[in-house]
């Protein structure tokens, strides 16, 4: 059961807030500047209304979200900041001396009241009609572009997804203490994930042994992230070839495995907009979609800087009914193409055609497949106007 109550905080220690925590306090900026109201508005469906004991308010769990983000963090070590660090109790909404949840918690939380949410879109559409609501966005254009983002499974079976977060844990112990290195199990040599698995349970047991060692920040982490791995049941591990994830090209010569973020942001360097495809896809169909995405958050969008890659034919006719301006260098391929006579005929972009010195617009296209005898060689398109007098040839 979850209930949306405003209450009044009354604690003898709430002046440690304006003690210990500064004003320039990046979390204290947030909960100044943000009403995370709409967060509630969001996950209502997602709680049972009238049984059941009363939950975490769902705004208080998508905060520690927040700092698990931010600050690169396991649902452990999240939760265990929480406990003395007072820039994220403040930003949690609780007392100093109030207790925090349990990890599990943050856990299922995760899993179950944010599956299937659309959380980058919700993100990025109060992001911008925060910014708008502040006057920081006073533009009415957007640039658009796109990244590769590796895929987080990377191609890795489990038990190689193991071993590089065992070996990630025994390289912070020696940082440390170079002698634990003959304490430790011998590592497994063999193809078997039963065999790394043990083989990780031994490790951590060492480690958990030493408690002086555990103690150091940076041993603690990665031992967390190995014992979630081990002990989620293979959840977390289960890495094998990403089925959605492609493979794209970068150059010529390199792949690359994952995905392709494209993005649109407005002359404020504010995100507007993103869409995720796989990496084979090419990024001028996303023009149409981020424009639109754009407008959905309250952003007035007229015009779309890009680089070549986006003027096609396509976008430039989708602007033009769109009701904004498309700015990106004409393609060599529109412009040009393979016309052997590039210097008499030239690409109007206002009509989509080629024209010829004496004004004639091509408005017929036809494949020239008469030179056989080449191999190997796609048939040329050609397009024409016909007039009573001439006919004008752009090949």
């Amino acid at each position: 059961m979850v209930k949306q109550q405003q209450k009044l905080i009354l604690s003898p220690y709430m002046k440690i807030y304006e003690l210990v925590v500064p004003k320039h306090n990046l979390l204290q900026q947030m909960n100044e500047l943000v009403d995370f109201g709409f967060i509630y508005e969001e996950l209502i469906n997602k709680y049972c209304l009238d049984n059941g004991r009363n939950a975490v308010p769902p705004v208080r769990m998508f905060k520690y979200l927040l700092l698990k983000s931010i600050y690169d963090l396991s649902d452990i070590d999240v939760v265990e900041r929480s406990k003395y660090d007072m820039s994220f109790k403040y930003f949690l909404d609780i007392t100093p001396e109030e207790s925090v949840i349990n990890p599990s918690s943050l856990t299922k939380f995760r899993k179950l009241r944010l599956k299937d949410m659309n959380l980058l879109d919700m993100l990025i559409t109060k992001t911008v009609q925060i910014a708008l609501e502040k006057g920081i966005i006073k533009s009415k254009s957007i640039i658009v572009d796109a990244t590769h983002t590796k895929s987080r499974y990377n191609q890795k079976t489990p038990r190689q997804a193991l071993l590089e977060q065992s070996k990630k844990l025994r390289r912070a112990v020696y940082e440390i203490d170079g002698t634990m290195k003959e304490q430790f199990p011998n590592k497994n040599t063999e193809d078997s994930l039963e065999k790394e698995l043990a083989y990780c349970h031994a490790l951590l047991s060492v480690i958990k042994e030493k408690a002086e060692l555990c103690s150091y920040p940076k041993v603690r982490e990665k031992l967390n992230l190995l014992e979630e791995a081990v002990k989620d049941d293979l959840e977390h591990i289960e890495t094998s070839r990403d089925a959605d994830a492609k493979t794209g090209h970068k150059t010529a010569d390199s792949s690359f495995f994952g995905y392709k973020t494209h993005i649109a942001m407005s002359e404020e360097r504010i995100i507007t907009a993103a869409t995720i495809t796989s990496d084979e896809k090419t990024d001028v169909k996303e023009l149409p979609e981020l424009v639109r995405k754009s407008r959905v958050t309250g952003m007035e969008v007229e015009m779309a800087i890009r680089d070549t890659a986006y003027s096609e034919q396509k976008n430039i006719e989708t602007a033009q009914d769109g009701g904004y301006e498309l700015i990106s260098r004409l393609n060599s391929i529109i412009t040009q193409g393979n016309r052997t006579k590039e210097n008499e005929f030239e690409f109007n972009k206002d009509t989509g055609m080629y024209r010829c010195k004496a004004g004639h617009l091509a408005v017929h296209k036809y494949l020239d497949r008469r030179k056989k005898e080449k191999k190997n060689k796609n048939p040329r398109m050609f397009r024409m106007k016909e007039t009573s007098s001439v006919v004008c040839w752009a090949g």
